[in-house]
């Protein structure tokens, strides 16, 4: 049997001319799984909890964040996200007024270590699943897809939200912590995992949800569409009842900026909520037959 090796680059001569072709493998089959954060997107209507906690750990240790300082870095490792916090120029600045020097690592790691129990503490009050959550893990399975999901939540809290959630009636079939992987988001290494895991592969056929840029950089970084949250996450950050009780056009500023926050981080759609996602998925779907990608 004679072998035959193809080269990715391939050079053609025609009337003097060499011209140079691409060709590629185009995957054109279904959509395979879908990775889902938890806090905002699943859980936690305006992933409340982190955002609380992280307040008033700062405040005990004599600095005051704003609500909008401590969601910012939403999304990532909770020790990464105290990081980000401290370096911010005003928190940054007046931790050194306070303490008599600029935050360091060993200042992260004890907010960290006083942030763990408190957010362990109150994490199963805010487990109540966001409304839709169960239709469209329905819908999920009757289309075939393995359900994945992973958070900025350590292993620890997770071992307290996944059975209250799951008292609820939602369970992943995985569920990948920023402490099982090297680094968390943006890194995509919790996105691979979950891949690995549920055994499916290329990447193309998996889609990412989540409600922070931090959630959609992890996707695009793994390759993945990326389907962002925006009323019902941190962008907003409300509980529904709140956000049902703003005046009209409060609700639309906030909704708006939300919206826009997500599409310039790259989400290739931005939606309400995770009662929204099948629609997008139909249009996902749609994309890989024409043999497009999340990359292209």
């Amino acid at each position: 049997m004679r072998a035959v090796h193809t080269s990715y680059l391939i050079p053609h001569t025609l009337k003097g001319f060499l011209m140079e072709f691409v060709y590629r493998r185009t995957y054109r089959g279904p959509l395979q799984a879908v990775v889902l954060d938890w806090a905002g997107t699943t859980v936690d209507y305006g992933s409340c909890a982190p955002a609380a906690v992280f307040v008033e750990v700062f405040g005990q240790a004599g600095v005051e964040i704003t609500a909008a300082e401590a969601r910012g870095p939403m999304g990532m490792h909770k020790q990464d996200h105290i990081r980000e916090i401290m370096r911010l120029p005003r928190v940054a600045a007046a931790w050194a007024e306070r303490h008599g020097s600029p935050p360091g690592e060993t200042d992260v790691q004890q907010l960290y270590e006083a942030f763990t129990p408190r957010q362990m503490a109150v994490i199963a009050a805010y487990a109540d699943l966001i409304p839709g959550t169960l239709a469209a893990v329905a819908d999920f399975r009757q289309r075939g897809l393995k359900i994945g999901s992973c958070t900025g939540y350590t292993k620890e809290m997770m071992a307290v939200l996944v059975p209250a959630a799951a008292a609820r009636g939602y369970t992943p079939d995985e569920v990948v912590c920023g402490t099982d992987v090297p680094a968390g988001r943006p890194q995509p290494w919790m996105a691979l995992v979950n891949a690995m895991r549920l055994g499916v592969y290329p990447l193309a056929a998996v889609v990412k949800i989540g409600d922070t840029p931090a959630d959609v950089a992890e996707g695009l970084n793994a390759g993945m569409w990326t389907i962002a949250v925006a009323r019902t996450g941190n962008e907003v950050g409300l509980s529904k009842t709140e956000l049902e009780n703003l005046p009209a056009a409060d609700r639309e500023t906030r909704l708006r900026h939300a919206y826009e926050r997500l599409a310039q981080a790259g989400a290739h759609y931005v939606i309400d909520g995770i009662g929204d996602v099948s629609a997008v998925l139909d249009e996902i779907a749609a994309h890989l037959r024409r043999g497009e990608h999340p990359l292209t």
